[in-house]
């Protein structure tokens, strides 16, 4: 099927089962969160798709292996390198794992981010998976669990995001891939992001702000932080409910951008990597393990 033909249908099948809007803002707070209570009602939420990371390689029906060394214009100190290599991607025993290696060596990071520039040579090597051109959605709602192995440590940063998928960005496989970050179609919403220069066990969670141009956007503005133990698992969410956007940790809500979700009209598709973000040093790997992942699109 088509890109776009397989967005149709999914746009039919989110106005046959559910009326889906948008997001909003708010000031950046740390919150605390309790157990959810397992006498809570049913879920009103029905499964569109999923992947539970049952086999033992990476399903190629749901996601692309990106490789490059831009690392998304955050001044990242890593390489994301082919599927296998220095063991970066993993699938074994029900989780995925993506890891950021110290292969101890230089590696070459040979290709060019969108401006043109060579990222330096790094020791650092990583995984990084997208599901651009495979499982695109309209809206919904988005869930991973997921863990860091063993806790933070300086200069981490995992994340489990979306992006809009007209961004223009590598790879672009289709004629209408042809809108900038953070704008209409190429819009940002961070479900998980762990910093790991900041609190241990903490990680912020929001939507990118568009401020109108291509490559500005503000980070802070629509975003909250979130104390929760990192080398648990969790489930972590954003959902539309009408026109905002409800950030969930198992199911309990942490925040809401209130009355912007309709800024994010476009389809999305999901981003789960492990970056190092600053010079702090590491030894060995780092591990972010991922259940599952999950879209859903509300039943009545």
């Amino acid at each position: 099927m088509t890109k776009k033909a397989s967005q149709l249908s999914r746009i039919a099948a989110a106005i046959s089962v559910a009326t889906l809007f948008g997001c909003g803002g708010g000031a950046t707070t740390s919150t605390d969160i309790d157990v959810v209570d397992p006498a809570a009602p049913v879920s009103d939420w029905e499964l569109v798709w999923s992947d539970e990371f049952d086999g033992n390689s990476i399903d190629d029906d749901n996601w692309t292996h990106e490789v490059n060394c831009d690392g998304g214009g955050n001044n990242e100190s890593q390489c994301y390198v082919p599927d296998g290599n220095y063991g970066t991607r993993e699938v074994s025993n029900g989780t995925l794992k993506l890891k950021v290696v110290n292969i101890g060596s230089d590696y070459d990071c040979d290709n060019l981010d969108k401006f043109g520039v060579k990222h330096p040579n790094t020791t650092y090597v990583a995984g990084r998976i997208a599901s651009k051109n495979k499982q695109e959605f309209i809206k919904g709602k988005w869930t991973a669990r997921l863990r860091v192995v063993g806790g933070s440590q300086k200069s981490m940063f995992p994340a489990w995001w979306i992006l809009g998928a007209q961004n223009n960005e590598s790879p672009v496989q289709e004629e209408d891939e042809d809108v900038c970050w953070p704008m209409t179609g190429s819009g940002e919403i961070d479900i998980f992001e762990h910093h790991g220069d900041y609190d241990p066990d903490h990680f912020t969670t929001g939507a990118i702000k568009n401020l109108g141009e291509c490559d500005k956007g503000d980070w802070w503005s629509y975003r909250t932080g979130v104390d929760v133990t990192l080398s648990e698992f969790h489930d972590y969410s954003v959902e539309w409910e009408n026109s905002d956007l409800v950030y969930r940790l198992d199911g309990k809500e942490v925040y809401r951008n209130v009355g912007l979700g309709d800024n994010y009209p476009e389809p999305m598709f999901a981003i789960l990597n492990f970056a190092k973000i600053t010079d702090n040093h590491m030894d060995g790997e780092w591990t972010m393990e991922v259940d599952w992942v999950k879209h859903e699109y509300r039943n009545n």
